[in-house]
């Protein structure tokens, strides 16, 4: 086992972002929801995808090959959005936030990919969603596992 003897500089990535390589021939628009093909993949988030984030930028990789370009994304922090079913949210209940495409946001699980929780009730279906991807992925596998 090696030990550090001295101080050792290390680059570190700054803020909550990460780069992701895109699918084949598609678009990820900036503000989408992005998703994880199970290949190991960035695209615009199906339901029952990974969530890897929201895309800080457009990625577009129309007319290239899969991994041709990267997209960014912020992998976690809180964001305004429209989630269906929310006008019976509460202040605080935390309820977990859905996703079944890359703009569709709702309360209903199915088979669509967790991406948060409610932190803050606006009003109607506005809503503040708190989203961390590595967390609801380990929820995801949690769930998963205990129903093996």
């Amino acid at each position: 086992m090696t030990t550090l003897a001295t101080n050792k500089q290390r680059q570190f990535q700054i803020d909550d972002k990460e780069e992701y390589p895109v699918i084949a021939a598609d678009i990820i628009f900036q503000g989408a929801a992005v998703g994880e093909n199970g290949a190991g993949y960035a695209r615009p988030l199906a339901a029952g995808d990974a969530f890897l984030g929201f895309a800080v930028a457009k990625a577009d990789n129309a007319a290239g090959a899969a991994g041709a370009i990267g997209v960014q994304v912020r992998t976690r922090g809180r964001i305004r959005l429209t989630v269906a079913g929310a006008t019976t949210v509460a202040a605080n209940d935390r309820v977990p936030v859905y996703a079944s495409d890359d703009d569709t946001f709702t309360l209903t699980a199915t088979s669509n990919s967790l991406i948060g929780f409610v932190s803050r009730w606006i009003a109607s279906t506005d809503c503040i969603v708190e989203f961390d991807a590595a967390l609801a992925k380990a929820h995801t596998d949690a769930l998963a596992a205990a129903a093996a």
